[in-house]
């Protein structure tokens, strides 16, 4: 065996290599009752995911065939999100580097083909500071703050006491600064370096100090990235038609934007921005379902993408 060759072999029984393991993993987004859905498999909050094979053509029919075989839900809309290959990202119970070719996808729940072990969950079950419709939710003052708080008091010097007020204020709305929606990863990146979230206290004995649920490996950062990209995306791409049915009234997509955004918006604006960038038209038809007068029905108007039209501008949010 050469130098090198010995170089990249670890000292563990069986003197197995050092090598890395590529896997293809699905931020897989749906809109449902009000309530933005991620898909999940098996019993654990673990995203679908799969390595990459030979007989894969490329990475994104890896990620369709993974997808489908776990979940049932062929794969419209599709986007590479980030790679994730940090030498800590899964833990140090594993013995093999895992590296993420993490991928953004939207659908529509009605569109699962077949049974599966699959389940949808809304993103708010793991990211629960992030729905801001009702207001700010209590538990940022509650319990986010004052945690967030002591963390940057325990900093060794000023400077870094200094930086730590800073990027959590800057991150979280705090004094008096305004709430980003486009950074929720961000957030969760800070409460884990803070070592508030239950990701980043694997071994301890302790609870959680901050409320959300978990997910396997670092699944719930990928998440968040998937999150912050959404929602900045559809400032500026009419993706948000990607999880709407072919007819939906202009209140469905209002609440649907909201969903995703964690935020209320501002509607007569809203309205204003549709009918600008001429993202709908009409289908000549209406529905009672909304429980009030009958509402016209809408359909994405496809020639937007033609024109290389697009919704820039930022979304009319409605004031806190």
């Amino acid at each position: 065996m050469s130098d090198r060759a010995k170089r990249i072999r670890r000292n563990r029984p069986g003197g197995k290599a050092d090598t890395a393991k590529v896997d293809l993993t699905a931020v897989v987004v749906a809109v449902s009752e009000n309530e933005p859905c991620v898909l999940t498999i098996g019993q654990t909050d673990t995203l679908p995911s799969g390595p990459l094979a030979l007989e894969h053509r490329s990475l994104q029919s890896g990620l369709r065939t993974w997808v489908e075989e776990q979940t049932g839900h062929p794969l419209g809309y599709i986007e590479q999100l980030y790679t994730f290959a940090d030498r800590d990202r899964a833990g140090t119970e594993l013995e093999q580097r895992v590296i993420s070719i993490s991928y953004l996808a939207l659908t529509r729940k009605e569109h699962a083909t077949a049974p599966s072990r699959s389940g949808w969950q809304s993103w708010y079950d793991y990211f629960p500071w992030e729905d801001q419709r009702a207001g700010t939710p209590p538990m940022m003052s509650d319990v986010l703050r004052p945690r967030l708080s002591e963390w940057a008091e325990s900093a060794d010097d000023n400077a870094t006491l200094l930086e730590r007020r800073r990027r959590t204020a800057i991150a979280f709305g705090f004094d008096d600064r305004p709430w980003n929606e486009d950074l929720a990863l961000k957030r969760y990146e800070l409460l884990y370096e803070a070592a508030l979230v239950e990701e980043a206290m694997r071994g301890s004995t302790l609870p959680p100090p901050v409320r959300g649920k978990s997910m396997v490996s670092d699944h719930r950062r990928i998440l968040a990235t998937g999150i912050a990209r959404l929602r900045s995306k559809i400032k500026y791409r009419p993706v948000v038609f990607e999880l709407m049915p072919p007819a939906f009234t202009l209140l469905q997509l209002q609440r649907t934007v909201e969903a995703l955004a964690g935020r209320l918006i501002h509607k007569p604006n809203f309205r204003r921005l549709i009918e600008q960038h001429e993202l709908v038209e009409e289908t000549g038809e209406t529905t009672a379902e909304t429980g009030g007068r009958p509402a016209k029905l809408y359909r994405f108007r496809h020639a937007v993408l033609e024109e290389g039209e697009v919704a820039g501008a930022k979304l009319p949010l409605a004031r806190a």
